[in-house]
């Protein structure tokens, strides 16, 4: 249920209020926009009507919201959560997703494999204009066979990246026992085999880290919301949703791109949108492509796989662009987005 207070209501009178429905069991979630205050109620309001809060002067209206989902719900917070990544570091520079003003862009190797590999792609993606680097540090594989990342080691390569460009850095958990190397990750991918790990979902909720949460590989919308609720509902409303593929029944590409996602998102949502284009087809030449339809659809962000030298990468070789690639591809994104009037 969510409560409008009226414009001119006194920041006393909001306490009193607020302090009111506390007493009754219920959590708060307060939203102040530049016309109205939202004050969510979260818990068990099956006994409370509407009507019930109608008689305070403060009140304007009040209303069921039907979602599950209720932090992550527009009609919770009708105005845009913007996301800052990578801020109050020396040396870093701050990235920010949700402003519609931008169309930054996530950019790295599937794998961190070297040193040398590591810091190379990041000084290509960076000169190319991308605002994070991203790369794995634990990869989730399908065989046990496969590499599986460097581990911690992998963490501490990203770093040094990060201090030679100075650009935040975005890396996957994958397990809660792995949390306390994450303190210098600035945005935590959550991955698509992980977005109903809710165990994992609530630490996230108390850590102080913005997450990147993905769609799962059979994921509705409505469970990718739900997965959100988790990590905001323990107190991390820092959260960025990804739309990376989905399975369907036929087999031409790795996933099947949900492009309809992001207006739907956008409607329901305050929370940003971003788009991996690369995980979503699997396809090197089908990347550029797809990131073209996702900015005119209206991402907040994407998500691109870039290798120095994609034929020897470790890891999903088929679908990582060289810098040559990466570059033309920005360039191209830099005109799409100023259609708009945004920026990479």
């Amino acid at each position: 249920m969510i409560v409008i207070l009226k414009k001119e209501a006194a920041a006393k009178d909001i306490d009193s209020f607020v302090d009111g429905i506390k007493q009754r069991g219920l959590g708060v979630h307060i939203s102040k926009g530049v016309d109205k205050t939202i004050i969510g109620l979260l818990g068990d309001t099956s006994k409370l009507s509407p009507e019930d809060f109608l008689a305070n002067d403060i009140v304007e209206s009040a209303e069921r919201v039907s979602a599950p989902y209720k932090m992550a719900s527009r009609s919770f917070h009708p105005e845009n959560t913007v996301v800052t990544i990578g801020a109050n570091q020396e040396g870093v520079i701050p990235c920010v997703i949700g402003d519609g003003k931008s169309l930054p862009v996530i950019a790295g190797p599937c794998s961190v494999e070297t040193e040398e590999q590591i810091l190379a792609a990041a000084q290509a993606v960076k000169k190319a204009g991308a605002r994070i680097l991203r790369g794995g540090a634990y990869k989730p594989r399908t065989s046990p066979y496969s590499f599986q990342g460097l581990g911690v080691e992998g963490i501490r390569l990203l770093e040094k990246a990060k201090k030679l460009t100075g650009l935040p850095v975005c890396t996957e958990l994958m397990a809660i026992s792995e949390l306390e190397n994450f303190e210098n990750v600035d945005l935590i991918q959550v991955g698509a085999r992980n977005f109903q790990n809710f165990d994992l979902l609530k630490e996230l909720g108390k850590f102080h880290k913005p997450v990147l949460l993905k769609r799962g590989l059979s994921g509705t919308i409505s469970e990718l919301l739900m997965s959100a609720e988790y990590i905001m509902a323990n107190g991390n409303e820092n959260v960025i949703l990804c739309e990376r593929g989905i399975r369907t029944y036929d087999g031409y590409t790795r996933n099947c791109l949900d492009l309809s996602a992001v207006p739907y998102l956008h409607k329901v949502s305050h929370l940003p949108i971003v788009i991996d284009p690369s995980h979503a087809c699997g396809i090197r030449w089908m990347v550029p492509v797809l990131s073209s339809a996702a900015a005119a659809a209206g991402a907040d962000a994407l998500e691109i796989e870039v290798h120095c030298c994609p034929e020897k990468a470790w890891s999903d070789a088929s679908q990582q662009l060289p810098p040559s690639e990466f570059e033309k591809l920005m360039d191209k994104l830099a005109k799409y987005a100023a259609v708009e009037g945004r920026t990479l």
